[in-house]
Formats: C-alpha cells, sequence, structure tokens
C-alpha cells in the first residue's frame, strides 16, 4: 500500500466523526471505514484544514507546543468527560474508560495520631504537555497506547511516529486529527536527528519506544532541561528451553514470536538457550513449524513479511552470514528486502549476531548443559526487556507442575533481572493490560499498561487538609522549646506505637 503522493485528489474531505461520550457510536466501523476512504482517495491528504502532511522541524514543533500548553493551562483536559470523549476514538482505549472514574478518584493514606481530625490523600494531576515517540516496529501500538494513558491523566500530547514506518506515520499524521481535539494532539513528523533538539523544547513528560543508542541520546537531552522520561529499549531476550518441555507446543509457540513481522520485534524472543538433550529436536520442530506457518516457500506466504528498510536488511543479512551455521532458511533476496525465517545453530558468545541488537527473522541456538549455566549466561549480559522460559513435565496432567519444574520456572523468574517475564510462551505478557511492561537498567526505565500508562502521565500530589481548630494540641511545635515542652512531648509518643507521630510536629 503506497500512500505518497499516490492518492492526492481535490476532492473535498469527509467531516470528521463526531465524538460524543454519551452516544453508543461504533468507533471502530468509524475508524476503518475513514481508512477504506483514504486509501480509495477520497479524502483529501491534510491535517487541519489545509496543514500539508510534510516534515516537521524543531521551530515548528516549538510553535505546536506552545499551543497546546496554551490549550492545557486552559483546563480543557480536566474534566472526565473530555478524557472519555477522547478516549473513546482511540481503539485501544475501553479498558481506560470503564476504570478512568477510579484512577481520577484521590486516594486516602493512613493517618498517624498527629492527623487523625485531619484528611491524608493523594491526588492524581496532569502533568502538561508529553511528546510520545513512536518505533518503526510496531509503530501504531508504540504510539497510540502511550497516548490511551496520556490523555486519560488529562494531558496534551504531540506524538512522533517512526520516519523508518513512512506510509504509517503520514496515515497517523492525517487520522489523528478527525478524531482527537486539534487543539490538544498534534502529530509531527521527524527524523531521529531531529529528536534531541525537539526534547529540549521542554515537555513536561518524554515517552520513547526504540533502541539503546537513540533512548541514551533523548535520556542526555531530556536531562539538560529536567525533564522525566519512560524509555522502552529493544535489547536481546533470551529464551530458556529446557529438557523437560512439551517441543512441539515450544517450537510452535517460539516461532510464531520470532517470525511474525519477519522478526521485527522488541519483544520477541533474541535468542534461544537449549538443554543440549533436546537441541536436535527442537530445531527439527521449529523447522517443521515455519513450514506449517509459511509453507514450503516463506517468500510465497502472504503471512510472510519483509524488512521495513534497506538499512536493516543490510545489517541483518550480514550479521547472519557472520555468525555461526545455518540449519534452517537463509535465503535472502535485497530487491524484496526478504530474508526466510533462518536458525542458526553453532552461534557463539562472540558472534556478530550475539554482539548487536537484532530485529530481523533470524534466531541463534546456543546449548547449555542445565538451567545454571542459562542463568550465568543471562546475568552476564545487559539486562533484557523480557526473559522467556520453557519447562514441563509429561509425567503429571496438564494442570499440574512438578516440583523440577516449578523449580526451573521459579529460578529462572527470581534468579534474573529483567523487565518481564513470561513462562512457556512469548509476547503475551507484554499485551495484558492489567500487568505494567518496560524495562529495567539497559533496557529502559518506566513502565505503561493501563492503570500503570495513568499514573506514568500523572504526577500523585500529597495533600494534607487541615483546619485551625485544636491549636491548644499543636502548640508544642512552637518555641521556646522548654524542658515542659520536650517532656509532654516524649509521653505522648510512649501512648502506643502510631502515636509516634506526635512527634512531627515538631
Amino acid at each position: 500500500m503506497n500512500l505518497q503522493g499516490s492518492r492526492e485528489q481535490s476532492a473535498e474531505p469527509l467531516s470528521p466523526p463526531m465524538v460524543q461520550s454519551t452516544a453508543k457510536v461504533t468507533y471502530e466501523s468509524q475508524w476503518m471505514g475513514f481508512v477504506r476512504h483514504l486509501i480509495e482517495g477520497e479524502v483529501s491528504f491534510r491535517t487541519r484544514l489545509g496543514e500539508p502532511c510534510l516534515k516537521t522541524y524543531p521551530l515548528e514543533c516549538e510553535g505546536l507546543l506552545r499551543r497546546a500548553r496554551v490549550t492545557f493551562q486552559a483546563g480543557c483536559t480536566l474534566k472526565e468527560s473530555f478524557r472519555v470523549a477522547q478516549l473513546e476514538a482511540v481503539n485501544e482505549a475501553l479498558y481506560a474508560i470503564n476504570n478512568l472514574k477510579k484512577w481520577m478518584q484521590p486516594q486516602h493514606v493512613e493517618r498517624n495520631l498527629s492527623t487523625t481530625l485531619d484528611e491524608c490523600l493523594m491526588v492524581s494531576e496532569p502533568l502538561g504537555v508529553v511528546f510520545i515517540m513512536g518505533t518503526w516496529c510496531s509503530p501504531v501500538e508504540t504510539c497510540l497506547v502511550p497516548l490511551v494513558g496520556a490523555i486519560a491523566a488529562g494531558n496534551c500530547a504531540i506524538i512522533s511516529p517512526s520516519e523508518c514506518t513512512a506510509h504509517t506515520a503520514e496515515l497517523l499524521h492525517r487520522l489523528i486529527p478527525f478524531y482527537l481535539d486539534n487543539e490538544c494532539f498534534h502529530v509531527i513528523l521527524a527524523g531521529t536527528s531531529d529528536f534531541p533538539e525537539v526534547v529540549e523544547l521542554k515537555f513536561d513528560h518524554v515517552f520513547f519506544t526504540g533502541n539503546r543508542s537513540e533512548g541514551t541520546r533523548i535520556a542526555q537531552a531530556a536531562a539538560r532541561t529536567l525533564t522525566p522520561v519512560t524509555l522502552i529499549l529493544g535489547g536481546k531476550n533470551p529464551c530458556y528451553v529446557d529438557q523437560d518441555c512439551d517441543i512441539a507446543t515450544t517450537a510452535q509457540r517460539i516461532a510464531w514470536a520470532r517470525f511474525h513481522n519477519a522478526g521485527q520485534s522488541l519483544v520477541a524472543p533474541f535468542y534461544i538457550l537449549c538443554h543440549t538433550t533436546v537441541t536436535a529436536r527442537l530445531v527439527q520442530a521449529l523447522k517443521c513449524c515455519i513450514t506449517q506457518f509459511y509453507g514450503c516457500d516463506p517468500r510465497e506466504s502472504r503471512s510472510y513479511g519483509r524488512m521495513v528498510n534497506l538499512d536493516i536488511f543490510n545489517r541483518t543479512k550480514d550479521m547472519l552470514w557472520r555468525s555461526g551455521k545455518v540449519a534452517v532458511g537463509g535465503q535472502v533476496i535485497e530487491a524484496e528486502k526478504y530474508i526466510a525465517p533462518t536458525i542458526l545453530t553453532e552461534v557463539t558468545e562472540s558472534d556478530p549476531i550475539m554482539q548487536q541488537d537484532l530485529f530481523g527473522p533470524v534466531l541463534p541456538v546456543l546449548t547449555v548443559n542445565n538451567v545454571d549455566e542459562a542463568i550465568a549466561f543471562i546475568n552476564k549480559q545487559e539486562k533484557p526487556l523480557c526473559v522467556y522460559a520453557y519447562s514441563s513435565n509429561s509425567k503429571y496432567s496438564d494442570h499440574v507442575l512438578d516440583f523440577l519444574t516449578m523449580q526451573v520456572i521459579t529460578r529462572l523468574m527470581s534468579e534474573t533481572s529483567s523487565g518481564s517475564f513470561c513462562s512457556n510462551d512469548s509476547i503475551l505478557q507484554s499485551l495484558m493490560v492489567a500487568l505494567p511492561f518496560g524495562g529495567v537498567g539497559a533496557s529502559g526505565m518506566g513502565s505503561y499498561h493501563g492503570r500503570y500508562s495513568f499514573d506514568t502521565f500523572s504526577h500523585r500530589k500529597s495533600c494534607l487538609l487541615r483546619s485551625t481548630r485544636f491549636e491548644c494540641v499543636t502548640y508544642l511545635r512552637y518555641p521556646p522549646y522548654e524542658d515542659r515542652n520536650l517532656s509532654l512531648m516524649t509521653w505522648a509518643s510512649t501512648l502506643s506505637q502510631k502515636s509516634q507521630g506526635w512527634c512531627h510536629i515538631l
């Protein structure tokens, strides 16, 4: 699908759909219908009443930031009704809509003796104008899912899809203004080289998804203006396959996770640490799964993708050819940016594919003698975004894991550090709205999804609501500090453990 300049027409654009919080509207059908009209050329390419879809430079971004900040300061985003109206236009937002009232309510905290008659609570207030940068691996998801949290928390937002996925970036640039408030939410088309300069414009929060080198530059630029950041960074996600596991199911789930979207995913298994006794069986099972999923020639499969651009194609091809031994696949066609689903064996830790981040349909298989070796290997590397472990025991029913199996899973979960962990499956933990998803160490900082997205884009303000009564009790905090005052304070502190709060009035 080529949307770049191939369908530009002078036809009158469709009116944007009315978003009302009380109306029962099928927003998914509205969205898909609008996409269909866009592809068919029935909608002229514009963002806001004639604005062209062009690359956005930092100076232009500064104008959008100023515009969004004025709108935010006017209080437009504070009302629950406004937030729900915006969320209803984004398909990922149903969970947020159903829980928004609860999230917005102040949270009361435990009081001590000195605040027994007062109200102690935390209030979630919006940060202001936030900057969301998506990645080319999942360009729609990494823009819209954080945006749900930003809207729910009451912020204005500027979104920047990845320039590597130009068609998706252009589509978001043209569609979002028809569904969201045009003063609060803006889409820019900026290159990664422009990001540090844009970040220095002083946003109230920066949310970045991408690779470590770009994330480092973003964090450095944000630090210069003391702007808080959330970084979701890719890395080498290990996958341990134990000797006691269902090889057929394990291979099926790993093959799906590694090769969907031609391996271009932040959360896919990066390499397998396989027990030596089952390596050959696993490789054969993976080969069968590839044939089952994509046929004898994956190039002809409508279910198999291509590399996003030639740079990433060439980098993946170079690592593939200089690492290990090709056991399955290995075919490449530069003109199509095609790399066949590939499994590498006899891979060593020093091979190029194990030294660089890999976003392609190549799966290295390394062997280990036991779970101790696997844990030691994982802990030698930087902390990954995800750790996966497959272990089961056929001697028991499907509903029961034996002690040794639980020990393998529990040890990998507790003795390694990662942003997330999943046993006997892959990727699914990153999709659950009730679980926070984010990195740790080199794989990032902060998290999002559901309530955790709301918290990421909120400031939790501590509030103590007091009256001017009972000054006869609190007068002890005022000087002069004489022995009598101190004696009374000491006596009050011995009444109970909770009465230690009396000391706070000093």
